[in-house]
């Protein structure tokens, strides 16, 4: 008992601290928009070539769309694999839970996009702060990247809610399982909604459906090989792969995004004493200049040292320290908790 209180008043001021971090970000974010809707912008120069290809459009939405999927299937296979014997039947609100936060975000869709279409009279504004709220979403998560690829402790604070849930009865414990579905499920398909809005507003909702409509097939084959088949899938080799890939899109939303920041003044624009091929702007987004460049450059140096940073926190030091480290866990999760909840 004593144990148990002296872990809750530890966990207690953590969470305050992270709830404290969350509310300080989002502030920090929102008056940066406020900043960027309000702000005097210069003259565009109409010759710049500042045009996604298709074929980088539809890459880039199947790509965030399959890897937010990959997480989704990740946290609800584990949830769901540990209702065995008598508690199997409490798997069903869980997964009416899921259904709803498909719908949920589907909604989210088209609650977003008729904000934006209030928000058109800021013109070229809009486009370079979408692309900036969708950079430091995609630079949250990979700043968690390695915490993810270690998925054993990413699933921890679903299955401990599980086991809180499973000691309760009537309606209270099936409102619970349906949150505990909906929350699951829900805050992936919200990034992918927030990821996606860019570059739908630069090629429209047809191509970014078409890569939404990739990612939904390939996340898809993910399930009914985890669900129906019971399939051993490198999950770690796929968050890593997908993790690098999502790293590319970071870059590519940066590249732009900063050139949309020269174009409206916000930034210094310092052309460059080469000329990037025109190829490489519309599949890359780079640019004949040091700003954009030096901002993609920048990005790639974040995604690699927070990938070692966080290693040397969850594997080196606790192994200096002669606690036990991390460990990437390779077996599906659907083996791996019902073996636990058994």
């Amino acid at each position: 008992m004593q144990a148990a209180s002296a872990t809750a008043a530890t966990t207690a001021p953590t969470a305050r601290r992270r709830v404290g971090l969350w509310v300080a970000l989002l502030g920090l974010l929102t008056g940066a928009v406020y900043l960027m809707a309000t702000a005097k912008t210069g003259p565009v120069d109409p010759t710049e070539v500042h045009d996604l290809s298709r074929g980088t459009v539809v890459f880039n939405s199947a790509m965030i769309v399959f890897r937010e999927g990959l997480e989704a299937v990740l946290i609800f296979a584990a949830i769901t694999a540990s209702f065995q014997g008598a508690n199997r039947a409490r798997r069903r609100p869980v997964q009416l839970g899921a259904m709803v936060s498909f719908g949920a975000a589907v909604a989210t869709w088209f609650l977003v996009g008729a904000l934006l279409d209030v928000a058109s009279p800021l013109g070229p504004r809009l486009e370079a702060i979408t692309g900036f709220i969708a950079i430091v979403v995609l630079l949250v998560v990979l700043n968690w990247f390695v915490h993810k690829v270690y998925w054993t402790g990413w699933i921890a604070k679903h299955h401990r809610q599980r086991r809180k849930l499973l000691g309760r009865v009537g309606l209270s414990a099936t409102a619970g399982l349906v949150a505990l579905g909906f929350t699951s499920v829900y805050r992936e398909g919200f990034e992918v909604v927030l990821f996606l809005q860019n570059l739908k507003l630069q090629q429209g909702d047809a191509v970014v459906l078409e890569g939404v409509g990739i990612g939904l097939a390939c996340t898809a084959a993910v399930g009914i090989a985890t669900f129906a088949l019971q399939q051993r899938l490198p999950y770690r080799r796929m968050l890593i792969a997908t993790g690098v890939l999502i790293g590319v899109v970071l870059m590519v939303m940066i590249g732009g995004t900063a050139l949309s920041f020269v174009e409206l003044g916000w930034l210094p624009g310092h052309r460059t004493p080469f000329t990037v091929p025109q190829w490489m702007g519309s599949w890359l987004e780079m640019y004949s200049y040091w700003e954009t460049l030096g901002a993609q450059l920048l990005a790639g140096l974040f995604v690699v040292g927070s990938y070692y940073a966080a290693e040397y926190v969850r594997v080196r030091r606790p192994r200096t320290r002669g606690e036990r480290p991390a460990v990437p866990a390779e077996a599906a999760p659907i083996a791996g908790f019902a073996a636990d909840a058994a």
